[in-house]
């Protein structure tokens, strides 16, 4: 007969003895089980024990998280939490070298636990650790040239405790004084500092960034990104992502007139080229946590773009009706006439006649077309740089569509104005990163300006996919379908670079997504269907004797 569903079968440890077998009533106080597990090692005091699974973690076994337990499970008779944390509490403060060490490893790899971690922090643990960290570096650097070692591992605990302590979200970040905080930046700006100390102090400073605004203000004071980017340069990739983790938190926290500023900066100091070097290209392959610090970098990045995607074009203003002027310009191989050349209406018939020619809806005053948000101006920015950057293709794509008859032409303006839309939506322009995600591309951190680079490899493509659909002005919605498809599927694919992006691309013809779409359907038909799934499931018996009378058949009398 099974034991009741509430009993469960363990074994428990106490160090020198040997491990008992018991059975746990689960509907049973666990005070009453822990005193029941004392008294069979005749130990009293019961209520200065507690029980641990035992494994790496060490976690306390507490009221909330008893269920837990499973049949054959191994726990471990202990001292209890508060017992713990007041032992560790006076051991740390020892004017031992090697008994503080001991008691901060210790107090290290107990913090982990949330059970422990509030009793510490009850004793004000917190307090303790912030003033080590203050007052007793100076001491500790005295020792650092007889045990340099020592003073690396002592620090070294000392911050990861603390950051253990944090990461349960009992006590506030706002609590911490401004000498803590330039201490800890004062371990990231050394260009010489023990590895683990410095991973815990990024750590830190990233956190704090993150959970109070007041203490972003005082982190930024106190580092800059040129102090961050020797980080970057090395081989360690922990350093490195813990690095890109606290630019991130700086630039998801800066005010919004402040992130313009801190990505010019960035640029500067060529952190993009930066990464792609040391981090991207490096020969250590990339891990989770250092490909979702890309993605949120990438994203953060793109949404610089948000307020040009969301900012409609002003139809009277003459600096951005320049900027079509332009366009006309260089299409066309015209300049501006003076305003004394033909009649007015005759001048309103030319430039209705190019904007037509150019693809605009409105031919009239194309700047009513950049009005719609988004892509507002950054449509506008986008074909400024293809026809500046990229002019010969720019010149052909015009010439080649307004030469067609018009039921076939590729509207380059209208074209671009959705194209910067759907890539905008593609890349999530304006959204916050996801927490879970690791989707960054490396193509985009092979050049400065990749978005603008990337709109010209797309708006080529549709112009191609375009011809090859032979589209007309009612095909529009289903050639960006297409175009979206060929995007999607040629990112999927992860490219190092944009030209192999673009390489991808030549590879993803209108006739290839057509097979791809077909093949997609065959298998999903062949696999996934009921019928085909019902006649599957009515012949295989008799496939199975079939097979059982061939292999029968082949057998040799002995």
């Amino acid at each position: 007969m099974p034991p009741p569903a509430d009993i469960v079968k363990v074994a428990i440890e106490w160090p020198g003895a040997f491990p008992k077998l018991m059975e746990i009533d689960q509907k049973k106080p666990l005070s009453a089980i822990i005193k029941e597990v004392c008294e069979g090692w005749s130990l009293g005091n019961h209520e200065n024990f507690a029980l641990q699974i035992a494994d790496a973690t060490n976690f306390y076994i507490t009221e909330k998280n008893r269920n837990d337990i499973k049949n054959g499970s191994i726990l471990r008779l202990t001292t209890s939490p508060y017992q713990t944390a007041v032992q560790l509490h006076e051991r740390i403060q020892s004017s031992s070298m090697d008994a503080k060490l001991e008691a901060l490893k210790d107090l290290a790899n107990a913090s982990r636990d949330i059970t422990f971690a509030q009793e510490f922090i009850n004793l004000d643990g917190i307090s303790l650790l912030t003033q080590m960290v203050e007052s007793g570096t100076e001491r500790y650097q005295k020792l650092q040239k007889i045990m340099k070692p020592c003073f690396g591992d002592l620090l070294s605990f000392t911050l990861t405790a603390f950051v253990e302590l944090m990461d349960h979200g009992i006590i506030s970040w706002d609590t911490f004084s401004v000498a803590f905080i330039k201490k800890i930046a004062s371990f990231v700006n050394k260009s010489a500092m023990d590895t683990a100390v410095l991973q815990r102090s990024l750590a830190i400073l990233e956190s704090m960034v993150l959970n109070s605004q007041d203490l972003y203000h005082k982190v930024a004071q106190e580092i800059t990104i040129g102090q961050l980017i020797p980080h970057l340069q090395g081989t360690d990739q922990d350093i490195q992502t813990y690095t890109i983790a606290v630019i991130n938190a700086l630039f998801l926290k800066a005010p919004e007139e402040k992130r313009q500023e801190m990505a010019h900066i960035l640029a500067q100091k060529q952190l993009r080229s930066i990464i792609l070097t040391n981090v991207i290209r490096s020969n250590t392959p990339i891990n989770d946590e250092m490909a979702h610090q890309l993605y949120v970098l990438q994203v953060l990045t793109f949404n610089l773009l948000e307020d040009r995607m969301m900012t409609k074009m002003d139809p009277q203003d003459q600096a951005q009706r320049d900027i079509i002027f332009e366009l006309r310009r260089i299409a066309f191989d015209v300049e501006c006439e003076p305003n004394n050349s033909g009649s007015i209406e005759k001048r309103k018939s030319m430039y209705t006649r190019d904007y037509k020619k150019l693809g605009f809806i409105n031919h009239v005053n194309p700047a009513v077309d950049f009005t719609q948000i988004p892509p507002g101006m950054l449509a506008l920015d986008n074909m400024l740089y293809f026809a500046r950057h990229h002019q010969d293709a720019y010149i052909r794509i015009v010439l080649e569509n307004s030469s067609r008859e018009d039921k076939h032409e590729c509207p380059f303006g209208r074209s671009s104005i959705e194209l910067t839309k759907m890539l905008c939506e593609i890349l999530k322009v304006g959204e916050l990163p996801s927490e879970n995600c690791h989707d960054f591309h490396p193509m985009f951190f092979t050049h400065d300006r990749s978005f603008k680079e990337f709109f010209c490899i797309c708006i080529q493509l549709l112009n191609k996919t375009w011809k090859e659909m032979r589209a007309t002005s009612e095909d529009f919605n289903k050639v960006m379908q297409v175009v979206r498809e060929q995007i999607m599927r040629a990112l999927t694919l992860k490219p190092n670079s944009l030209d192999q992006f673009k390489s991808r691309l030549q590879n993803l013809s209108y006739t290839e997504i057509l097979k791809i779409r077909q093949s997609e359907r065959m298998n999903q038909e062949d696999f996934q269907s009921r019928p085909i799934l019902e006649l599957r499931e009515k012949i295989q018996p008799e496939i199975m004797e079939l097979i059982k009378q061939q292999r029968l058949n082949r057998l040799t009398p002995v």
